[in-house]
């Protein structure tokens, strides 16, 4: 059975209401890709608006989860907040958490266990920077990164997973992997979800690419067979999100 297509917009610390509101009204009335899953994740403050806006078919995720069920820790948010909100995803590990607020694989693996544990599926972000890519240690780096949550989760909670490859020097820059760079990557991915998950993982869990996604590089990056759809940032605040949603029609 072919993997679904994974489109996800991640809003980033970026919209108010009314755009918010636009955002995803935009969404409701385009004509999407019916067979792609489509997930939105807009800053914590907009998530009940978000779930509360968005038709039956759009899902919402956090772009945060906590690993602890609940209890002092101020400005946090816990997997329970986001179940009693309707929220079915969250997206872990981005990059910009791992380099601003020096979050440990270590500590975005225990994340992921509790989400998954808690009932939520995850976007789990992985990636290099410029400087790992240049001294070839990006394999090195996704296989560490893939093998700090591979120690927390049973090989069945990776059926709950979407992995999102983002390059750290492709997100925000304008800056894209070539559909080679992307491909081989994923490939390597795959690899090590067979090796050290399962054959059936390697099968079904879905690898998705991000790094200025825009919709004039989506449709030859959706072409790869190691590439199940898109992490999108910035365009994902844009009308153009909907190309990249269809971007193998």
């Amino acid at each position: 059975m072919p993997r679904q297509f994974f489109v996800g917009g991640n809003f980033k610390m970026n919209g108010v209401t009314d755009t918010i509101t636009s955002i995803i009204k935009n969404l409701n009335e385009a004509k999407l890709d019916p067979s792609v899953e489509v997930v939105i994740s807009p800053s914590a403050l907009y998530l009940l608006l978000a779930r509360q806006t968005a038709n039956s078919k759009i899902g919402v995720a956090a772009q945060n989860v906590f690993d602890k069920p609940n209890g002092a820790f101020t400005g946090e948010i816990s997997v329970e907040q986001l179940k009693d909100a309707k929220i079915d995803w969250a997206i872990i590990g981005h990059s910009e958490r791992r380099v601003i607020l020096k979050e440990t694989d270590e500590f975005i693996a225990r994340k992921t266990k509790a989400a998954i544990d808690g009932g939520l599926s995850v976007i789990l972000c992985i990636g290099e920077t410029l400087e790992e890519r240049e001294a070839g240690k990006t394999i090195d780096v996704v296989r560490r990164q893939l093998t700090a949550v591979a120690k927390e989760l049973s090989k069945e909670q990776w059926q709950k997973v979407v992995i999102a490859y983002e390059p750290v020097w492709a997100i925000g820059t304008g800056k894209v992997a070539t559909t080679e760079q992307a491909q081989e990557v994923h490939a390597a991915i795959r690899k090590w979800l067979s090796d050290d998950v399962s054959a059936e993982a390697s099968e079904n869990v879905r690898i998705i690419y991000g790094g200025s996604v825009s919709e004039k590089n989506c449709r030859e990056l959706a072409k790869q067979p190691d590439v199940d759809g898109f992490l999108v940032g910035g365009a994902s605040l844009k009308p153009a999100f909907v190309d990249i949603v269809n971007a193998r029609l």
